[in-house]
């Protein structure tokens, strides 16, 4: 295995590795020995910081019990990770996108999101998970009680990853007052949700929840919604562009991120304070 400097296609295989590593249940160790490596190449791979030959991947892959669709896309992503990569820009375009975004956002220390039209997906009650996915259940994808379980579990799945996580993590989040005002399900779901906001930032020290009005003068990133993702030093940031349809994009050049964390601190300068935002939820969900 060759030590490469860290590029998100490298990170992106590293935190897929160490996530298929921990359920299967098999430690660093045992994992180095099976392919004939020291314990400090697998640190190295599952940081992003180094690449496998396909051969080894193949044996770790082995070792782990993986086969299938799984198999074939963490090969694939093995070689994107030996690729000089030059573009300021990732496109996700491998199956099971969804998860290697959860995986940046598990191992994220601190996560900052902007979000317009409804609450984000961290934020987001079981029953608000539910009803939202049903809305695209037979559009986006083939109708299937299977597929809307499959997406629910992961959806909750993610949030017990991230909002559970030890150490835990510094998460803002800026939302539009339409997030808070569209209806999905019925008055008493969303209800609920607007309290389950309330008990998130009255419970936790690290989560922050700010809303913008629709009177905002100049918001810099209308109509759209991103999220930034910070590594303490253990990596470059990462931001993550929404899209309703479509592959993942995410952008990792410097200027790029440093141009996204400049907007979404106008957003936090420009959206009611978090005291003044709990006020507002709370006389929404009592209004409504």
């Amino acid at each position: 295995m060759a030590r490469a400097r860290q590029t998100l296609e490298r990170r992106q295989l590293g935190l897929a590795l160490r996530r298929i590593r921990e359920e299967s249940d098999k430690t660093q160790q045992a994992a180095a020995e099976a392919i004939g490596r020291v314990r400090s190449r697998i640190v190295e791979l599952e940081d992003g910081k180094g690449t496998l030959s396909r051969e080894d991947l193949v044996g770790l892959l082995d070792f782990y019990g993986i086969s299938g669709d799984e198999r074939e896309t963490v090969l694939a992503l093995g070689a994107q990770a030996r690729k000089r990569q030059r573009g300021r820009t990732y496109t996700d375009l491998l199956p099971g996108a969804f998860q290697r975004f959860a995986d940046l956002e598990a191992s994220a220390t601190e996560i900052s999101s902007y979000e317009c039209g409804m609450v984000p997906g961290l934020l987001q009650t079981p029953e608000y998970v539910r009803a939202l996915i049903n809305e695209g259940d037979g559009l986006w994808w083939d109708s299937s009680e299977a597929e809307l379980e499959q997406r629910v579990a992961f959806r909750l799945d993610r949030q017990e990853r991230t909002l559970r996580a030890s150490p835990g993590k510094k998460m803002a989040f800026i939302l539009t007052e339409e997030s808070l005002r569209a209806r999905v399900g019925d008055l008493k779901l969303m209800r609920e949700q607007l309290a389950h906001l309330l008990a998130l930032v009255d419970e936790r020290d690290d989560l922050t929840i700010q809303i913008l009005s629709p009177e905002s003068y100049r918001n810099p990133a209308r109509g759209g919604g991103f999220t930034l993702f910070a590594f303490a030093g253990q990596g470059s940031p990462v931001a993550f562009a929404n899209v309703v349809y479509g592959p993942s994009t995410y952008f990792h050049d410097e200027a790029d991120t440093a141009t996204m964390f400049r907007v979404f601190q106008r957003l936090h300068e420009l959206a009611l304070s978090p005291q003044e935002s709990r006020k507002l939820i709370h006389g929404i969900m009592k209004d409504g």
